[in-house]
């Protein structure tokens, strides 16, 4: 508790001029009555005492939150629920009013950040090829070269040692699969990004898929050992090959989601892809990707030796399908195109294990 009086101290002293602290004392949970006791609360509140230059003394109450299930599970989420009160406080009439809002730093001192604005990220910059631009290229040449194989044995391998690190907590593994059905990049946030009569994707179609992924989280659920570290945004845009040596060395950008969640998030965020690149070229799929496909495929399979990938993969798949079918993030998708990635979408969910063969019957049939 030494650590907090301290940084109680260092906060007295920025929140007055002078500001110097007198006490402070843990606050218990809102209580009724002694029989009706809160048993949780998301925060941790104590009521500071601090007296100014003057003299003049006033009581403030700090905050920090728990880290918990409730979607507070993440450093991020519990930054975002202090900024969304320090926000809204201040707007709400006849609300306690908000004075400051921070963070402790690694020592324990408190940084502000009441005047900050929009967040904002700097990261370094690396030089390297997209690896969709080799996706684009196979589509319209339909054709492979070694190196592509190679890059896609690569590319399941990277992911083969990511998801060793398995973590076993039913706390994330039930944040990880409500993110994936209600989140608002998930697949309600997805579904509702359509614009209105989107060619191929009418409103009771995605209603439907809609439906038929919110059962799959009760199929999920309960399977908690089934969390590992991941990506969380393994597609083809956020993955570079650097130059140089033997064109296998990978670059990664924009993890997310916490980095934790179910392997087949990041398996088919990937897979899907090699169908996408086809759905508009489709000559280029038995000659070319559907090589890459089965190849990533089989590398990740028996470098895991989860079987179980297949078990859980429709929902994510069917959640990738709903993004490269969105005109918000792909505008030029034709509708003959978009009703491929969704009828892979929904086979999908209604077969429950996933086929593997699944995309060459579809495109046999002509979707």
């Amino acid at each position: 508790m030494q650590s907090l009086e301290g940084a109680l101290t260092s906060l007295a002293a920025s929140l007055l001029p002078g500001g110097r602290l007198v006490s402070w004392e843990p606050l218990r949970p809102d209580a009724a009555g002694a029989d009706e006791e809160k048993a949780l609360g998301y925060g941790s509140p104590v009521r500071i005492t601090v007296q100014d230059e003057e003299g003049n003394v006033r009581r403030f109450v700090f905050r920090t939150e728990a880290q918990n299930e409730f979607g507070h599970e993440r450093l991020s989420d519990r930054m975002a629920e202090a900024l969304v009160s320090w926000e809204l406080f201040n707007r709400m009439p006849d609300h306690v009013r908000a004075v400051d809002v921070g963070a402790l730093n690694g020592a324990g001192r408190p940084v502000s950040l009441r005047g900050a604005g929009e967040p904002y990220l700097v990261t370094e910059w690396i030089e390297g090829t997209c690896y969709a631009d080799d996706l684009r290229r196979v589509a319209r040449d339909a054709a492979l070269g070694p190196l592509d194989v190679a890059r896609a044995e690569a590319l399941a391998r990277w992911l083969v040692q990511l998801h060793a690190e398995r973590l076993d907590d039913a706390s994330r593994w039930r944040r990880a699969v409500r993110d994936l059905v209600g989140a608002g990049e998930g697949i309600f946030g997805l579904v509702d990004g359509y614009p209105p009569e989107t060619p191929a994707a009418p409103e009771e179609r995605l209603r439907a898929i809609e439906e038929r992924c919110l059962a799959w989280r009760w199929r999920l659920r309960g399977r908690p050992r089934r969390l590992a570290r991941t990506h969380g945004d393994f597609h083809p845009f956020n993955i570079l090959f650097r130059p140089g040596g033997d064109g296998l060395q990978l670059a990664m950008l924009d993890a997310s989601r916490g980095g934790q969640g179910d392997p087949a998030d990041d398996v088919t965020a990937l897979a899907v892809n090699f169908v996408f690149f086809a759905a508009e070229r489709r000559s280029a799929w038995r000659p070319a990707l559907a090589v890459l496909w089965r190849r990533f495929w089989e590398v990740y399979l028996a470098g895991t030796r989860d079987p179980g990938v297949l078990d859980t993969a429709p929902p994510f798949l069917a959640w990738r399908a709903l993004v490269v079918s969105c005109p918000r993030f792909y505008p030029g998708l034709g509708a003959p195109a978009r009703d491929l990635m969704l009828t892979l979408a929904e086979r999908a969910l209604d077969h429950g294990r996933f086929d593997l063969d699944l995309p060459d019957r579809l495109l046999a049939e002509g979707h």
